[in-house]
């Protein structure tokens, strides 16, 4: 038979759309093209795919070769498309048996001695096509990846001659078995942290309720230490949100099982670019807001970063997802990401300080301060300022709460608000906090005031409520008092 026909999978964004790899011989003058908009590294595969079935002793046929990657719209890249090009260029020449390809979805890259490669996006693969009923042929080294999709077959092979030597019958490849994870990760403790009691509590509240946090202090006050113990204190990951978190993970190759249940936690450089946070490229790519899905986005010296550059987070903060748009195409991300920022409070940093005297003129201050946009600051729940340790304390040996200690108060007050609205507070929307995180009248009366003298915004007001909310679940209490809604109000005047 002079045609064959196997399936395969693009990376298109978080979905992974099926690929049907057709490969006809005809006669005529030898030749070897790829139709259906192959990017460069797919039509590399034509030298990849010669040398290596010659190097595994098949023939390479001399006729005319024509590989269609249908659908023909949707671009291919990558060297993903190695393995199965190969093998239907043996099923077509009558090689290897054509009888039962149609069971099978296959990618992988070759080398030219007919080893497989690893493949990016293995995992993005197996969890958007575990339903499809077929086995996955894949790279040995991609297996571990895929196969944490429980409901995928995963078939690790190290060679085009282990894939030929199954497809006909002969040696079948054994299913990969993953080994099972422990579900262990060890971060950075909170007792390792001297003082900073404030800050602390803070940041409790902000991961017990998912809220965002800015700290503002001067250097060297433990902002960047605080902010690397973060993750360590936040709730357990669950079977869902690690396999989407490393599924994104994935897409950039960047992924390893040992990460995980591994909550990441993503510091750019503040010379990053607004498509490196939100990603793009011609074949949009997650950026570090996508890559920190369910873990933290750790943005330190926040005034530094290109204002532009910070705008591009104010959309994301609200809907948690972000829509990258080309002429060409468009792909979608998830981006629930919890934001953490950090700054100083004056362009020499020692504003406030009890030993080191701020060298900035009141202009100075206003102009460094301003470089943060209003409506950036109003959607971040949490302002503290973490100031600098006195001598005693900095002397002393720290013996602060373990953060296992913390993050098991964490975990109640997410159960808590998981059973009573089914999400965090952080994500409640207007009718919810209407519903939810109504105050008494003490508080009712303090948050009026707080309206008034601090000038907040609706969405301020909401934010209040919700941090609010969540003091109330950390203190078990049903409802929300006055002394919750005034130590929510405090995490507001940051005096921005």
């Amino acid at each position: 038979m002079s045609l064959a026909v196997l399936k395969s999978r693009a990376l298109a964004g978080m979905d992974a759309p099926e690929v049907i790899v057709e490969v006809h011989l005809a006669n005529g003058l030898p030749s070897f093209t790829i139709v259906g908009l192959p990017e460069a590294e797919v039509k590399e595969s034509k030298d990849r795919v010669r040398a290596a079935l010659q190097t595994a002793q098949f023939d390479f046929p001399a006729r005319r070769i024509t590989v269609n990657l249908a659908p023909a719209d949707l671009p291919k890249e990558s060297g993903r498309y190695d393995l199965p090009i190969a093998l239907g260029i043996l099923a077509a020449s009558g090689q290897i048996p054509t009888s039962g390809l149609d069971q099978y979805e296959i990618a992988g890259e070759l080398a030219l001695t007919g080893e497989l490669r690893p493949i990016r996006g293995a995992l993005a693969m197996t969890y958007k096509a575990s339903h499809s009923g077929r086995a996955f042929i894949l790279p040995y080294e991609s297996a571990a990846e895929a196969g944490l999709v429980s409901e995928a077959t995963i078939l690790p092979a190290k060679s085009l001659l282990e894939v030929c030597a199954h497809l006909s019958g002969h040696t079948q490849i054994p299913r990969y078995i993953p080994e099972p994870a422990n579900g262990f990760t060890e971060y950075p403790d909170f007792n390792e942290v001297k003082g900073q009691s404030l800050p602390k509590r803070a940041l409790e509240i902000a991961a017990a309720g998912s809220h965002s946090l800015l700290m503002v202090g001067p250097p060297g006050t433990g902002k960047s230490m605080l902010a690397g113990r973060f993750p360590g204190i936040l709730p357990s990951m669950t079977e869902q949100e690690a396999l989407e978190s490393a599924a994104i993970q994935s897409l950039n190759g960047a992924y390893k099982p040992a990460l995980w249940k591994r909550r990441p936690f993503r510091s750019p450089h503040h010379t990053a670019s607004g498509v490196a946070l939100v990603g793009g490229g011609g074949i949009p790519r997650p950026g570090e807001i996508s890559l920190a899905h369910h873990g933290v986005l750790f943005l330190d010296e926040l005034p530094e970063f290109d204002r532009k550059v910070l705008e591009v987070l104010r959309e994301p903060l609200e809907s948690g997802h972000i829509t990258i748009s080309r002429a060409a195409r468009q792909a979608d991300f998830p981006a629930s990401f919890q934001l953490l920022a950090a700054m100083n409070p004056c362009p020499c940093g020692y504003l406030g300080h009890h030993n080191n005297k701020c060298r900035c003129t009141p202009d100075q201050v206003s102009r460094y301060r301003a470089k943060i946009s209003g409506p950036l600051l109003d959607r971040i729940d949490l302002h503290i300022e973490v100031l600098a340790l006195r001598d005693e304390e900095l002397t002393a040996a720290a013996n602060g709460e373990p953060s296992l200690d913390i993050r098991q108060r964490v975990e109640l007050a997410r159960d808590v608000q998981l059973k009573r609205q089914g999400k965090a507070n952080h994500l409640l929307t207007s009718k919810e906090v209407d519903l939810y995180c109504t105050p008494d009248d003490a508080g009712l009366n303090l948050l009026k005031m707080a309206i008034i003298k601090l000038s907040l915004s609706a969405r301020a007001y909401h934010r209040i409520l919700k941090v609010a909310r969540t003091i109330a679940d950390l203190a078990g209490s049903e409802a929300i008092q006055s002394a919750h809604i005034a130590e929510a109000v405090q995490y507001r005047r940051n005096g921005l």
